[in-house]
């Protein structure tokens, strides 16, 4: 899975870990800040929630379009310099007046004009080291390798979201208002272990930077290779796909937003017995390197390495069984932790993705990028459907909030496993999603099609609105058919357009 990759995908890679695990830390309580400090009705907080996505994600266009022209590297570097500003700004506790709101949106600019700048073009950068035709055929395998890392940070973002308001709640006296701030200052440190990757590493892709004279040569190139038709035929199809990711980001991106209110307002508050060792991320990361040493120890070559891999398995094993003998009673569990899960299943999971899509490409069966994209929207169908039955019978949002001690609450499984089968169709659509552009899009345009791809998610992001909107006084199980009946018609549509998208895949 590692073998014969460029040291610059591990570069690039850990660069994007810290960034993204300074974004997700904000993200898994920017939703309940903006309620909790505003006190904003969950409509209000969806919209500036969605809105916020939006932006961040449609600014890429841009970024990379000012890329095309002055080069990846400068516009990567520049654009975390502005999120840092960012993040600094949102630290700051400005109340809920004026003030507040203004130094808020003040921040939330910075963020998504640094993001525009700095996301998609570090994914070009890692498409750029596969130009190579000797590891060409690594592409795929890579960005899933670089989409673990991107989860990597946000598998412990939820907890030291959480554990950092704690700690200023307990330890510092400060409301429940203002230690969210706290935890938005723990994304300004994340980005100065990012770009301090970025620059001690920088030798390892300095190639695939561009700049000018590199992008006049790769115009040129792409003018001698692609024939206009052929250009023409390579966008069409990507814009194809973007219409339908807009549909799987609009569902899936309701885990910052529904689903965190479906988890602090219908799950169970406690949890006890093997349940709550779900709930601890040291559990969660043994279980991760267990199952990547039960990997080494099919694929490793020698007896030392595969003893070395059976140990560690083993003490990962002995550690959880420890960890079990200690249970004792309950545990609170607070609503942003359940984010948690889809990042420690794509940490998980990728190996698994890695070595099925592998055996199947051994085979001649391995679906197309645009198929499993499809495949994908049917699983992400599957995962809300989950939520559908797991709801039947509930109150209605508002009729929980006026419930007392008449509300209804259900199983914190529900929403595991509603975030497993959501990661599987992740892993099936974004990463071979990047991948895709990646080798599709025209030299020329590499910059301005990756940021076409975060444009579909802005838009996607934005409609996560509508999860809100239906929050109040519709059944439950009827805002989640919403997002069942938009996954079914999408992945409807990528079978009828399949012949076309896999013309030029």
């Amino acid at each position: 899975m590692f073998e014969n990759q460029p040291k610059g995908l591990y570069a690039l890679a850990l660069a994007n870990t810290g960034e993204r695990f300074g974004y997700y830390t904000m993200l898994a309580v920017f939703a309940l800040f903006l309620r909790e400090n505003f006190g904003l009705d969950a409509d209000k907080a969806g919209l500036i929630y969605s809105s916020f996505l939006m932006v961040v994600y449609f600014l890429p266009l841009f970024g990379g379009m000012l890329a095309d022209k002055f080069g990846y590297g400068k516009m990567v570097t520049t654009g975390i310099l502005i999120m840092f500003v960012g993040y600094l700004a949102l630290a700051i506790p400005a109340g809920a007046g004026v003030s507040g709101y203004a130094l808020m949106f003040l921040a939330l600019g910075l963020v998504s004009l640094g993001t525009g700048l700095f996301k998609g073009n570090l994914q070009v950068m890692v498409g750029n080291l596969y130009d190579d035709p000797a590891i060409a055929d690594k592409r795929d395998s890579a960005f899933s390798l670089f989409y673990m890392a991107i989860n990597i940070g946000a598998l412990f973002a939820p907890t030291a979201a959480v554990k950092i308001m704690e700690y200023a709640q307990k330890n510092l006296g400060v409301s429940v208002a203002d230690s969210y701030h706290f935890a938005f200052g723990v994304a300004c440190a994340s980005l100065v272990l990012s770009i301090l990757i970025y620059y001690g590493f920088r030798s390892t892709f300095r190639h695939t930077e561009g700049g000018k004279t590199a992008a006049a040569k790769a115009a040129a190139a792409g003018e001698e290779k692609l024939s206009k038709q052929d250009e023409t035929e390579r966008i069409v199809a990507l814009c194809l796909v973007f219409a339908v990711v807009i549909f799987f980001w609009m569902a899936f991106h309701q885990n910052g937003l529904t689903l965190t209110f479906f988890a602090n307002e219908f799950t169970e508050k406690t949890s006890s017995g093997i349940q709550s060792m779900a709930f601890d991320v040291t559990n969660l990361v043994m279980i991760i390197i267990i199952v990547y040493a039960l990997f080494a120890i099919f694929q490793s070559k020698t007896a030392k390495a595969k003893g070395i891999a059976t140990a560690i398995v083993a003490v990962c094993a002995a550690g959880l069984a420890y960890k079990y003998s200690q249970l004792s009673g309950s545990i609170d569990v607070a609503a942003p932790i359940f984010q948690q899960f889809n990042p420690c299943y794509v940490v998980g999971l990728t190996p698994v993705s890695i070595a099925l899509f592998g055996w199947l490409a051994s085979k001649g069966k391995e679906p197309s990028a645009p198929r499993k994209i499809a495949y994908g929207m049917l699983v992400a169908a599957a995962a809300y459907l989950i939520m559908a039955v797991g709801s039947m019978g509930l109150l209605t949002p508002n009729e929980q909030a006026a419930a007392g001690d008449g509300a209804k609450f259900v199983s914190a499984n529900w929403l595991i496993v509603t975030y497993l089968v959501l990661t599987f169709a992740e892993l099936l659509l974004s990463p071979m999603g990047i991948s895709f552009v990646s080798k599709v899009a025209p030299p020329r345009y590499k910059g301005m099609m990756m940021g076409g791809w975060f444009v579909a998610t802005a838009i996607g992001n934005f409609l996560v609105a509508v999860g809100g909107l239906l929050w109040g006084n519709i059944p439950l199980w009827i805002v989640w058919s919403v997002f069942i009946g938009l996954c079914l018609l999408s992945a409807m549509f990528m079978f009828v357009m399949m012949k076309r998208l896999e013309k030029v895949a």
